[in-house]
Order: structure tokens, then sequence, then C-alpha cells
């Protein structure tokens, strides 16, 4: 890694430049990325973000990164951290799609399967909804197959499969392995509040059906710094040496968290709905952040600026930064990162 780059000054459109350490009240969320289409700058993203120094101190900030954000799916690791203190023996693969929004492939997809069998578990004890494999390309054919939305195929099922396992070996209900007040759950609010350091704001219900945990985008950086530097052994160093090990088990063949993952080593990086993206590097250094209106199509080209003021400078970006739109079939522009 070279040294972090020197911050810029605002792209024009941009509410406010990087700032070392404060905060831009929330009406004025800085565009983070741009919408171009033959040249016409044709609707723009807003949203926060943070980066922490290796020391874990606010590096700089744009926009509200110290309020309350649902985090999503990015709350995985600290769930999967979950059930390893519960007692259930993950490892490999296994841990990895535990703390999984997976693509729906056919290796995730059989591996939920086996986990569930190994358990004495069903998938009708799955109390995910049912869904289409997240991959387009898995869902064209899946559906292309004759088959129909299924709760295994749901992306968080592989989460959903150790929680089930977990509540199993302690012989806790499996009916409610998703209240709020579930032993299992309370192990999982006591690992967020751990990981971020700071309370939990509001709960509300994810998309998979558990239970949503807030943290501020500051805590949600703070989190995934604290996977990385934990001790060997740890729950919480277990999953994240798990994810970067098997960063396809993840996300997918064709997902920005497996690509980054493989491409810088001791990098753990996971997405969430509703545009919410976290990252840690191995030198302590992380950063989060979340549009607000939720496009998810911005994700790349904002993670991939953001890693190039940090420093990095790997082919894996330009990937990343490669979001096109289309016209009559032909690119005819492109969602950029703005700041």
């Amino acid at each position: 890694m070279t040294s972090p780059a020197p911050i810029p000054a605002p792209h024009p459109g941009s509410a406010a430049s990087p700032l070392s350490g404060a905060a831009v009240p929330a009406a004025a969320h800085p565009v983070l990325a741009e919408v171009v289409r033959s040249g016409f700058v044709e609707g723009r993203h807003r949203g926060s973000l943070v980066v922490l120094a290796a020391d874990g101190s606010v590096d700089w900030a744009l926009g509200e990164v110290t309020a309350p954000v649902f985090p999503r799916s990015t709350n995985k690791p600290m769930q999967a951290a979950a059930v390893l203190r519960a007692g259930l023996d993950l490892s490999g693969e296994r841990l990895a799609l535990a703390a999984a929004s997976h693509s729906g492939e056919p290796f995730h997809l059989a591996l939920v399967r086996t986990m569930l069998a190994e358990h004495g578990l069903r998938a009708d004890q799955l109390q995910t909804p049912a869904d289409l494999p997240l991959d387009p390309e898995e869902a064209e054919a899946y559906l292309a197959s004759g088959r129909a939305r299924d709760r295994l195929t749901m992306n968080c099922s592989g989460k959903h499969a150790a929680m089930l396992a977990a509540a199993a070996l302690n012989g806790w209900p499996l009916d409610s392995y998703l209240d709020q007040d579930h032993p299992l759950q309370q192990l999982v609010a006591d690992g967020v509040r751990t990981a971020g350091g700071e309370d939990v704001a509001h709960i509300g219900t994810d998309g998979c059906g558990a239970p949503l945990l807030s943290l501020s985008l500051t805590g949600l950086a703070r989190a995934f710094r604290h996977f990385v530097l934990a001790e060997p052994g740890t729950p919480e160093r277990r999953v994240a040496d798990a994810m970067r090990a098997h960063p396809e088990f993840v996300a997918g063949t064709r997902r920005p968290d497996t690509w980054l993952m493989q491409a810088l080593p001791g990098t753990l990086a996971k997405m969430g709905a509703e545009a919410v993206q976290a990252l840690a590097l191995p030198d302590g250094r992380a950063l989060a952040f979340k549009i607000d209106d939720g496009a998810t199509r911005t994700l790349g080209p904002v993670l991939a600026r953001t890693l190039r003021l940090m420093g990095i400078d790997h082919p894996v970006l330009a990937r990343l930064e490669d979001a096109p739109l289309l016209g009559g079939g032909a690119r005819v522009g492109e969602i950029r990162a703005s700041f």
C-alpha cells in the first residue's frame, strides 16, 4: 500500500469536502455519486461516509456519521460471531456462509443444505422469506429451470442455518430464533454493542426477518476494524479470517465484496441493502458509508474512490468503478463518484 493520498477539494455538486473528525449536519449530506448520461448529469445520490485512521480515530468524514443507521447485512459478521459464542463450531466455508449475503449460486445452496443436514435440521425450518437468487444471472437460470422462490434460495439462508444450528445445539426454541428476546439474539445484540463501541439506538426487522440493530457509520467502521484486529482464535477474528479466506461464499463470483477480498489480502468487506458498505484493511484503517436513497448501483464507484483517497492503488478498483449506463444497448454514460 502507498501512503494516504491528499484529500481533494470538493467536486462540483458536492456539499462538503472531507473533514478531519467533523461531521456535516444531516440536512447537508453531500453528493457522493452522479449519474451521467450522454455528458449530462441527470441524477445525484447523496449520502454520508467515514474513514478511520489505523489508530481508530476519525481520519475524515462526509455528511452525518454519528447518527444511527440500519447497517442491514453489514451486521452479518457480528451475527456470525454470536453463533460461535453460542458454542456452534463453524469454520472455513461454513463460517463464511454464516456471514454471507450469498448470490444463490449452486455451491452456495448446496452448502446451506449440507449445514442444515449436519445439524438434523430441515429447510422448512428456515424463517427466511421465499426469494430468488440475489445474483440476476443466477435468478434467470433458476427460473428457466422451472423452480420457484424458496426459503433456502434467499441470500440470508446461510446465516439462518447457522442461527438454527446454534439454537438446536443449546436446546433453545427453534420456532422463535428470530425473536429479539431469544438467547441467540441477545448474544447478537451484545456483540454489536461491543464491536461498534456504542449503544444500539434503534431495533427494527431486517429483510430476512432477523432483528436489525442500528449503529452509526462511525460505529460500523469501528466494528469492522475490531474484527480485523481481534486476537487470533476469538469469535471475531475467526469470522474475519473465514470471510477473507472464502470471499466467494460471503458474496458470489460476480460480486464486488468477493473481488476486493480476493485482490487485497487481509481486507474485510461487506455490503448491505439500502446501499450500505463497510470495509476494514489489515492495518486497522476502516470505512463505512450509506447512500441516502439506497441506490446500490453507487457502491462500487463510491467505494473505489474512497479507497483511492486512502492511498490504495490496485487494478480491482477500476473494476469497481465500471458502472455503465446504457442507451439502446450501448454505453452512453456512467455512475461516478463525485467527491
